[in-house]
Formats: C-alpha cells, structure tokens, sequence
C-alpha cells in the first residue's frame, strides 16, 4: 500500500511538472558579451526643474530689476544660503572659479607666494592660485580617501607659503583634524574649496567654517545649480565684506567709496532666482543621495574588486556630488580599468574614470619655462617644484585606479542601487572573457 501511494504521488507530481510552463533561464551573460543590461540605463534627468523656476525667471524679468545693484534676489540668496550652512555670511559670486579667486586674493596670496593643494581636482583649484602668479605647491594624496594627506604637507612649508586649499572632492570632507594644526603652526591661512560639497559637514559643522572661508560653485552639474554661479562663505564679517567689496568693483557695501581694488565678479538676480527656486528641493534631493550612497556602500562591501572611497569619521555629512569607488584590477583578474568601464556601461551602469593625472596639462610641465614665474621664483625653485610636483606615488595610484558616477544617479529608487551591485557581480564574473572581448 506504502509503495502504491508513494508511486501514485510521484507520477501526479512529475505530471504537473511537465504541465507547468518553462521557466526561462536568467541571462547572466555580460552585455558587452551579448547578454540582457541590468539596467535600461535611464536615470533622472538632471537639472530637475518646473513652474518654481519658470516663475521666477518671469517675475525677475516682469521687474526689470536684474542686476544685482536694484534687484533683491542676489540678496536674499545669500541671506538663505548663509542661514543653510549656518555661516555668519556669504557673498556670491558668478562662479566657483572666481569665488576662489576672490577669496585667494582677499586672504593677500599674490605673485611670489606659494599655496598647498591637491592634484587631484578640477584644473579650476590650481589654475586661480597660477592667475595671482602664485604656485600651486601639490601636496600627495591619501589613497583611501582620494583626498589630501595632512601628512605628505610636512616639508613642503617655506617662507614664500601663505595657505593651504583643502579640496572637499565630490563632497566628501578632507580630514580638517590633520589640515588646521598644521596651518595655525605655520601661521598659514585655509581656504576651502568646497565647490563640491554644499552643506557638507566636519564634525557636525558646515564646510567652509573651520578655515577662513569657504567656496562653492552652482555650475549645471552641481548639486545646486544654475547654470553658473558661486559663493564663498565665512564667520569672519569682516572677510565677507572685503570679498563683497572686490567682488564688485571695490565698492564697499558698507558706506560710500572704493575701499579696495577690485573686479566684477557679481552674480545676476537670474541665477539669483533659479538658486533660490532650487533651495525649496535641495534638502530632500540631500536625503535621498545621502539614503542611496549608504545603501550601495553596504552593497559594495560585499562585492568583489570595487569598494567604495574611504569617508573619515570626522565627515559627519557627506554631499555626495560625485560617488566615488575604488577598482582593483588584481581581483577582476587583471581586466583593465577602461574594459571595465565599458562592461558597466553596456549594462547600463554609467562608471566612468574621473581626474586624469595633472602631468597631462602641458601648461603646468611648461611652467618652469614661463618669463613671469622665473622672474618671480627662479629656476632653481621652479626646476625643484617641478620635481616634486609629478613623483606623487600615491596620487598617481588614485588616478589609476579610482571610477566614479554623478550625483544624478543617487535620486534614483532605491533598486537601482541594486541593480548598479548586480552589474558590479555580473562583470566580475564575466571578467575573463571581457578581457578577450
């Protein structure tokens, strides 16, 4: 009897098998090899805009008020933008390039000086420090992080050194623990460039207020954005009213008269109107990249070969402009980074190397050659700085190996993050036969 149901149960079990439709094999073929994308590789568009910014375009327009000298919106910008990062004060500027440049030349860097810096950053953070005929002095990179080393500054002070230029790449904090030491024994002046990281946070402080100042940029990528536009921030009034004053002509804003020898840097009551439209979702689009990168950190550190850029325990608030990983080639079996750039592509997956080694820029290997800076350094200097200037291993190191996305990616749902550590697995796996490919 036993035997008899046992065998019935088996052929009524085995019949409904061969009934059931065929359940269809998941392709886990790479795409680059002709598999499925995991990704159909749209994400939101960035910028994200709609009536906020068109009605405050049109009632800037309707007033006939655009420049900032009648209008009330530049005004109010830094009113707000002063009260987000909780600074004293803030100007703003037509740019981030000329925030930097006006703050550089407010802290007295000039022809002659020298200024400590990273490589790795946008060209802009080097090239205001070149138009004072001062010299961008790079100091090494931490390799965890991608940012400065405090560390790798010792022996790079002279008697020319006026300031050191922390850069908060992709909103991510440098360690300010190890930078502000440094400075106050060398009686040096700190000027962040935090044109990445808007609201971004030190040790719950806002970047920007642990040195002298701090910059920020509103260029179209930018996580607040319009089109172009800067700021600089600082709980010294005093600085923010000289950077007020040489940012417009030399004007003093408090009282008559040319206190100081300027430029026109001013941001118009357009871009004005568009940054204070953006400020209404700008904290929410904060939360939301700060959710996904933690969510994909945790996905990272389980995967295989890409792991994400060491964040220092004192960044209690990453801004997350660009999400930045490492790649190590060794564990995806030797696959070059540039195949495995393009394999996550094909899936969907934007990845894509980020700042090049400055040893590219010729004006920078040509500089021991310019008529105004050997005027003002020597040769003898000039052929030194360049020597140090590109044996910076361990930059070179984060040039190679470091990949990155934008910060459009991180206002996705939240399976897209998913999705972006499944292509990371499904490469890996296919690595050996992407290398062929």
């Amino acid at each position: 009897m036993h035997q008899s149901t046992t065998r019935r149960r088996f052929m009524a079990a085995t019949g409904a098998l061969a009934a059931a439709p065929t359940l269809q094999a998941v392709d886990t073929r790479p795409a680059m090899l002709g598999g499925k994308p995991v990704h159909n590789g749209k994400f939101p568009k960035w910028p994200v805009f709609d009536k906020t910014e068109e009605n405050a375009l049109a009632e800037v327009v309707r007033s006939g008020a655009w420049f900032r000298g009648y209008g009330k919106k530049v005004d109010e910008f830094e009113t707000a933008y002063a009260r987000l990062t909780g600074a004293k004060a803030c100007v703003s500027t037509v740019n981030g390039t000329n925030s930097l440049y006006t703050a550089l030349n407010v802290m007295g860097v000039t022809a002659g000086d020298e200024v400590l810096l990273t490589p790795f950053t946008f060209l802009a953070s080097f090239n205001v420090i070149l138009r004072q005929h001062a010299l961008p002095v790079f100091v090494d990179s931490d390799p965890e992080s991608f940012l400065l080393d405090p560390a790798a500054m010792e022996g790079l002070v002279n008697e020319r050194t006026r300031a050191i230029m922390p850069v908060h790449i992709g909103g991510s904090c440098v360690n300010m623990d190890g930078v502000m030491p440094f400075a106050r024994k060398h009686s040096l002046g700190v000027l962040e460039d935090a044109c990445q990281a808007w609201t971004a946070q030190w040790r719950g402080k806002n970047v920007g207020r642990t040195g002298t100042a701090g910059c920020f940029s509103f260029q179209a990528s930018k996580n607040l954005n319009s089109g172009e536009g800067g700021a600089i921030i600082s709980d010294d009034e005093e600085f923010i009213d000289r950077c007020h004053a040489f940012h417009n002509q030399g004007r003093s804003r408090r009282g008559p008269g040319y206190k100081i020898s300027g430029s026109n840097l001013r941001l118009s009551e357009f871009q004005a109107a568009v940054l204070l439209a953006q400020m209404t979702r700008f904290d929410e689009q904060t939360r939301t990249r700060s959710a996904n990168a933690a969510y994909l950190d945790s996905l990272l550190k389980e995967t295989t070969g890409v792991r994400p850029a060491k964040t220092y325990e004192g960044c209690t608030r990453n801004a997350y402009h660009i999400y930045m990983m490492h790649y190590d080639q060794r564990q995806f079996g030797g696959l070059p980074r540039a195949k495995f750039l393009k394999a996550m592509n094909a899936e969907g997956i934007p990845f894509r190397a980020g700042y090049a080694s400055h040893s590219n820029f010729e004006f920078l290997r040509e500089l021991p050659k310019d008529r105004a800076f050997l005027k003002l350094f020597g040769e003898k200097r000039l052929q030194e700085w360049s020597r140090q200037s590109f044996d910076l291993p361990k930059f070179e190191r984060v040039c190679q190996e470091h990949v990155w996305f934008g910060q459009n990616i991180l206002l996705a749902e939240r399976g897209v993050m998913d999705r972006i550590a499944e292509a990371v697995r499904k490469v890996h796996r296919g690595a050996a036969e992407i290398a062929k490919a």
